[in-house]
């Protein structure tokens, strides 16, 4: 048995970006490492130039997220006035001091359930305690994704003991939707290789990591 740290992620816009250039900035379909490990830098107070925490707290988090289904939540891909300058459209493209307006996709009315915890093989940097304290008194505010998309509901749900991730979601928030982790549970599941691993000391770029898919369908765009 383990504890877990269950986080509620609900709100009437969410932005979860996938690697790519300052004209169209997709959102994947769920939280992925990058983004989770985002909140809750936030919540714990790092600031984006301390890479060592940063470091730390990657090295010893993991996650599972359940995309809880009831909502029908879906993509728009909206225009929402946000410029950039130096803009990069493509591989080896910068546009120097040119200001372009790039266009975001948000999901609208999404809720996922996420089980956090800190793998028991190594000393985890941040504690599973750190992170339930930072939840609930966040030093910097938490959104989801993007600062213009603020949670509905508090981020904190509950801590739950239980075998595993996924046991862990069904205890505390029960319902049914596809689930990704990222530990295997029988080592039968379908795995997905997502660019959403944080290279912490080179800004903007990451490395692909395994999402488990437990139950549901994987649509995730690579």
């Amino acid at each position: 048995m383990q504890d877990y740290l269950i986080l509620q992620l609900s709100g009437p816009m969410q932005s979860w970006g996938l690697p790519t250039f300052e004209g169209i900035r997709p959102s994947a379909p769920f939280p992925g490492r990058s983004g989770l490990l985002g909140l809750l830098g936030a919540c714990l107070g790092i600031k984006r130039n301390d890479h060592t925490s940063l470091q730390k707290l990657a090295t010893g988090t993991r996650f599972a997220v359940r995309c809880d289904n009831h909502t029908g939540y879906h993509c728009v891909n909206i225009s929402d006035f946000h410029t950039v300058k130096d803009a990069r459209e493509k591989p080896g493209s910068l546009k120097m001091n040119d200001t372009i307006i790039t266009r975001r996709e948000y999901l609208y009315d999404a809720s996922f359930t996420v089980a956090v915890w800190t793998p028991v093989s190594q000393a985890p940097y941040y504690t599973l305690s750190d992170l339930i304290d930072a939840v609930q008194r966040p030093r910097y505010t938490p959104y989801l994704g993007r600062r213009c998309c603020p949670l509905s509901h508090p981020l904190f749900g509950a801590v739950q003991q239980a075998k595993n991730p996924v046991a862990a979601l069904a205890e505390a928030a029960p319902g049914s939707g596809a689930i990704y982790s990222e530990e295997p549970l029988t080592g039968d599941e379908r795995c997905l290789s997502v660019r959403d691993e944080p290279i912490i000391d080179l800004p903007r770029q990451f490395a692909r990591r395994s999402w488990f898919v437990i139950q549901g369908d994987d649509n995730v765009p690579e």
